[in-house]
């Protein structure tokens, strides 16, 4: 019986839960939106509730980095997502059905954080490593050596 139990949990350990609960909130705050199985949305409505309330007090904002490890998504949240939820205590995100997935049936949602709907994804690559990208690598051809073979005889040494 699960009585008293709290959370779902979605068919793995605990070490997996926690990282794909830390996967789906980092997407989340990256994109301003997701697609998801209601199940897992649901599993992480309330771990993104913390996270903001986390962001919102400034003393509190050295943790964080247990949820969010990357230092210009935490700004992000700090300076754009935060100040527009701030009349908010809780209920950050809503979720809009989306139907059924046709493998196996599982229901999908939308899940998007409230007032950040017009939120542009940040960009992780910046300037500097796109001009790197699109350099054409140009490789050296390199000489091919020929390989002679050598010629082996079939018979056997006998010892004397």
């Amino acid at each position: 019986m699960r009585h008293r139990l709290y959370g779902k949990k979605l068919g793995r350990n605990k070490n997996e839960r926690v990282l794909l609960f830390k996967s789906l909130v980092h997407s989340l705050f990256l994109h301003g939106t997701i697609t998801t199985t209601e199940t897992k949305a649901k599993a992480i409505k309330g771990l993104v509730d913390k996270v903001i309330n986390l962001a919102k007090n400034k003393h509190t904002q050295r943790l964080l980095q247990s949820y969010l490890i990357n230092k210009n998504l935490q700004k992000r949240l700090i300076k754009e997502i935060v100040p527009k939820l701030d009349d908010r205590v809780s209920g950050y995100t809503s979720l809009l059905r989306l139907g059924e997935r046709l493998g196996d049936k599982s229901v999908l949602v939308r899940m998007s954080l409230i007032g950040n709907e017009n939120l542009k994804p940040l960009e992780q690559v910046t300037s500097k490593q796109t001009e790197e990208i699109k350099k054409p690598v140009v490789k050296k051809a390199t000489p091919v050596k020929k390989v002679t073979a050598k010629k082996t005889t079939n018979r056997k040494r006998t010892s004397k």
